[in-house]
């Protein structure tokens, strides 16, 4: 008779269906709801939509900036997260609670304050030659500002658990600065900077209260997709709405399950 051997965690049956109940009337069950209301769209509706050029350079721009500011957080990130970590100076810990400041601040407050500063007149767009604020570029320094704490968060633990040690020794042993990098600190650092940058894109994705302002809402030049979701509920035209959702969600599915796969394959080679 075989032996029933008991959970190590007690009343595992009861978490588990409470984890799974509460994933689907949060998750599941709205975005469900969102593909079902979508679905009243016929399918000549459906592929006017997807040829309509409004909403094909809204993705386009919306996917690009998110893009372009998680592979900029990317880089500024690893330093910051570096710095923080590894070296020990005034001001430290107030720089470590700046990070989070976009967390805690409003997303229109900081879009106000970023079009102020980035406006043609404005303190630090009044010095460029070029506009800033109501073009990609503005879009997308907004966005490196409202998801920096994804990749420098993501990465600090990382580096903390890596010990100094490791690379003086392999300094000692005649490694040169670029081989300590490549085969002591890149093995731990890439799949945490990968979950960093899946975070700041996904996030960079839906964002519209810090990019709302700064954008300046000009169709076919700076009309990011969460602005033409809220064009399409102000025209009362919820099915288009929703369909828009559906199509952001079925794009971000795929390239952040892309990035996921991407980071399982690199693991095992580093």
């Amino acid at each position: 008779m075989a032996r029933r051997t008991s959970s190590v965690i007690p009343g595992f049956g009861l978490t588990l269906g409470f984890t799974l109940s509460y994933l689907a009337l949060i998750v599941l069950i709205p975005l469900g709801a969102m593909l079902l209301f979508s679905l009243q769209l016929s399918a000549d509706q459906w592929w006017a939509l997807l040829n309509n050029r409004q909403l094909q350079f809204s993705l386009k721009l919306s996917f690009g900036t998110a893009l372009a500011a998680a592979l900029l957080n990317g880089i500024l990130g690893t330093i910051i997260a570096w710095v923080l970590v590894r070296y020990t100076f005034p001001g430290r810990r107030i720089i470590d609670a700046m990070v989070d400041m976009p967390f805690a601040l409003p997303t229109a407050v900081a879009g106000i304050a970023l079009t102020a500063l980035y406006a043609p007149n404005g303190l630090i767009g009044s010095l460029f030659p070029f506009k800033i604020a109501y073009t990609p570029l503005g879009i997308t320094l907004a966005l490196v500002f409202v998801t920096l704490p994804f990749v420098v968060r993501t990465l600090q633990p990382v580096l903390a658990d890596i010990p100094k040690e490791v690379e003086e020794a392999a300094a000692c042993l005649g490694a040169k600065p670029f081989q300590v990098f490549r085969h002591v600190l890149l093995p731990s650092l890439l799949p945490a900077w990968l979950t960093g940058f899946a975070l700041a894109f996904a996030r960079g994705v839906g964002e519209y209260g810090s990019v709302v302002f700064i954008a300046g809402n000009i169709p076919l030049k700076t009309e990011i997709l969460p602005l033409l979701i809220v064009s399409k509920l102000d025209q009362y035209d919820y099915p288009s709405a929703t369909a828009i959702g559906v199509i952001m969600l079925i794009v971000s599915f795929i390239l952040l399950l892309l990035i996921n796969i991407l980071q399982r394959r690199i693991q095992p080679q580093l």
